[in-house]
């Protein structure tokens, strides 16, 4: 998608926010179809320099023609602000991604299914157990080890978190490696590893088709009978 096709976006987005029946749309609540100020081309190649990487495209393009954020899928594009004199995102989980790690390829799979397997069958039972303590203590400690699965850091290099759904889902842009541009669905919560958003022909959906996807969903909604 390149910077023409933006064009308008902003202002679809405003006109749904100023209409009685955006706040009918899923995640409206989250961010109130409010549009972070666009960044400069100054402040891109900053932010491009400090996390070592050059973003996609059309994530470049957004950035620049619509905003850094805001009104956006699920509960809103998370945010991408200059703190203290370094960039960073910022959200519901923003902190899962490690953005010294940005130029790193995203990996093709997430943990072995037969380790996850192996520690689905060690789940303790409470029936198990004579005291609730005991009980507690061991999920506890099975907590911690599938959480090191589960969540392990390298799963995640060479991506950021783009948006929460509520109830720690979210999604995250890839950056590097083969499947640079495209969003990704992180279900961990629900016991399942991350895996791409799809489109209904089976290719793997970027950044700029899930957002303007979004939009028109979104508008679609806002034009049903209340």
């Amino acid at each position: 998608m390149n910077d023409q096709q933006w064009a308008g976006v902003r202002e679809r987005v405003e006109a749904l926010g100023s209409s009685s029946a955006g706040g009918g749309v899923f995640g409206a609540v989250g961010h109130r179809w409010v549009l972070e100020q666009p960044l400069g081309h100054t402040e891109l190649a900053e932010l491009e320099a400090q996390m070592k990487v050059t973003l996609p495209d059309d994530f470049r393009a957004f950035l620049l023609r619509v905003g850094a954020g805001g009104a956006g899928p699920g509960y809103g594009v998370f945010p991408v602000r200059r703190i203290q004199g370094r960039w960073r995102w910022e959200g519901d989980g923003a902190e899962l991604a490690d953005l010294s790690r940005l130029a790193e390829p995203f990996p093709e799979q997430g943990p072995d299914p037969e380790l996850l397997q192996e520690l689905a069958a060690e789940c303790p039972e409470e029936e198990d157990f004579d005291e609730s303590e005991e009980f507690d203590d061991a999920m506890e400690a099975w907590d911690e080890r599938w959480d090191a699965a589960m969540f392990d850091p390298d799963r995640t290099v060479g991506a950021f978190v783009i948006s929460h759904r509520g109830c720690a889902l979210r999604d995250w842009l890839v950056v590097s490696g083969p499947h640079r541009g495209t969003v990704w669905r992180d279900d961990r919560a629900d016991e399942t590893d991350l895996a791409p958003h799809l489109h209904d022909d089976g290719t793997p959906v970027t950044f700029a088709s899930w957002y303007t996807g979004w939009l028109r969903q979104a508008e679609a909604t806002a034009r049903e009978p209340g």
